[in-house]
């Protein structure tokens, strides 16, 4: 399958490591001019040379700025005016159950993984409409459906993305407007290696057996009994922003590994 998105204009929210650079760096190989975002110019330019390195005829652009504030989103509209393809990737995560997490954490998840990309959505959706094709994918998380007890307010957020891409797909019916969400599981992340490195080395073992070890313990209906590689999850959504997914839209597709127990 050649996909080619010459011509399409990308923004990839959080884009300057772990899933949001994979999937950058697929949709610039692609062909798309493809806005990088993060908070600090610095992620950003670096970003955009490891993207260079891959695709090295890559049409990149960078935008330094909190898009889980209003205000970032707001700036981004002004900056970059149109979008083809947009991938709501910006999202945070961290432990906590319903007595450890207070008010402002769950306004804070609220406000970073859900409202960012209703915000973006919002300013960009009338001109995929007006123009017949664009693609909405927000990243959402096995943990949308596997809710953890000791991350309440991160799976509260990944369910709130479901539904809120199922919704706007059903709004835009027919438009030529595809609204997707992707579910990855377990992955090897910066992230995740960041939350793991320092087990890792007292023990002795790599990150990635560590991963695994992870995998088989909190998530052992894994069929793959592994953590995914970014890559393994930009593949989906590349695939999920390209012409060929024309008849995909208000669905929540799975990159797990298989973690969720059910066949529908």
């Amino acid at each position: 399958m050649n996909i080619d998105l010459s011509g399409k204009t990308a923004i990839v929210s959080a884009s300057t490591a772990g899933i949001g650079l994979a999937i950058a760096t697929g949709i610039a190989a692609a062909g798309a001019e493809t806005i990088v975002n993060g908070r600090k110019q610095e992620a950003v330019d670096r970003a955009i040379e490891t993207i260079l390195k891959t695709a090295p005829k890559a049409k990149l652009r960078g935008f330094a700025s909190d898009l889980g504030a209003p205000e970032g989103c707001a700036a981004l509209s002004k900056a970059v005016l149109h979008a083809d393809i947009l991938v709501n990737n910006l999202g945070v995560f961290g432990p906590g159950d319903l007595f450890t997490t207070a008010d402002d954490d769950w306004e804070r998840y609220f406000q970073v993984n859900v409202m960012s990309g209703v915000r973006l959505t919002r300013s960009y959706l009338k001109g995929m409409i007006e123009r017949k094709w664009g693609r909405v994918v927000f990243i959402s998380s096995e943990s949308g459906l596997n809710i953890p007890p000791d991350m309440l307010a991160y799976g509260f957020s990944k369910t709130a993305q479901l539904s809120i891409a199922r919704g706007i797909a059903k709004q835009v019916a027919g438009s030529g407007v595809t609204v997707n969400a992707v579910l990855p599981g377990p992955t090897l992340s910066d992230g995740f290696r960041a939350m793991v490195e320092d087990t890792a080395r007292q023990q002795g073992k790599t990150v990635e057996q560590v991963a695994t070890e992870f995998v088989r313990e909190h998530r052992s209906s894994s069929i793959i009994q592994r953590a995914a590689s970014t890559e393994e999850i930009a593949n989906m959504v590349v695939y999920v922003c390209s012409p060929q997914a024309s008849a995909t839209t208000g669905a929540a597709l799975r990159v797990d590994g298989g973690v969720i127990d059910t066949i529908a």
